[in-house]
C-alpha cells in the first residue's frame, strides 16, 4: 500500500503540473509585464522630444517678435538698455520660461562680414552658473543684426538611460535667432 500511496501522490503531482502549464490565467499580465518597461520607455522619450520641440518653437517666436521691436527701430528709440530689452524678451516667455535661465545675445555691425553667426557656446562657473557676457548693440537705421536667446531647458532622465542633455548641468541648451537688416527708419 505504501508502493501505491506513493504512485498516487506522483501522478497527483504530475496532473498538478500538467494543469499549471496549460493554465492561461495570467498570462497577460506576464506578457505586459515584459513590454512595459519599453513601452514606458518610449512613452517617456516621445513626452521629452515634444516639450524640447516645443519650447524651440516657442522660443523661436519669441525671437521673432522681437527681432521685429529692433527692425523697426522701437528699441533702439526707447533707448532700451539691456536689462529693458531683456524684460520685454521674457514678459512674452514666462509662461514656460524661467526668465533666470534666458539669455540674450544682440549684435550689429555694417556688414554681415563683421558679425559672427557661429552658435553659442555656455561657459559654466565653478558653481554651475553660466558666466558669459552676452553682446547688446541693437544697432542704427540699415544695420545687419543678428538676435540670439539662449536658453537651458530642463530635461529629466528616462528609464534605459535616455536623455536629451547636452550641456554639463544636465540640462538642453534650445536656441533661436534671427538674422535681419534694420529698417531705414529716423
Amino acid at each position: 500500500m505504501p508502493k501505491s500511496r506513493a504512485v498516487a501522490g506522483q501522478r497527483r503531482l504530475r496532473q498538478m503540473f500538467a494543469a499549471f502549464r496549460n493554465d492561461e490565467n495570467g498570462a497577460n499580465a506576464v506578457e505586459f509585464a515584459l513590454v512595459a518597461p519599453i513601452f514606458i520607455a518610449l512613452l517617456v522619450g516621445i513626452i521629452q522630444i515634444f516639450l524640447v520641440f516645443f519650447g524651440q518653437q516657442l522660443l523661436q517666436q519669441v525671437v521673432q517678435q522681437s527681432a521685429r521691436q529692433i527692425m523697426t527701430g522701437q528699441v533702439q528709440e526707447a533707448g532700451m538698455t539691456q536689462t529693458q530689452f531683456s524684460t520685454l524678451v521674457c514678459s512674452q516667455v514666462r509662461i514656460i520660461f524661467s526668465c533666470n535661465n534666458l539669455m540674450i545675445s544682440v549684435q550689429s555691425a555694417s556688414s554681415w562680414s563683421a558679425l559672427s553667426a557661429a552658435g553659442p557656446t555656455l561657459t559654466f562657473n565653478a558653481d554651475g552658473t553660466v558666466s558669459n557676457n552676452w553682446p547688446y548693440n541693437p544697432g542704427g537705421p540699415s544695420d545687419k543684426v543678428i538676435l540670439e536667446v539662449i536658453y537651458q531647458w530642463p530635461v529629466f532622465g528616462g528609464p534605459l538611460g535616455f536623455t536629451l542633455a547636452n550641456l554639463p548641468n544636465g540640462n538642453r541648451q534650445i536656441t533661436a535667432s534671427a538674422a535681419f537688416q534694420n529698417e531705414p527708419y529716423q
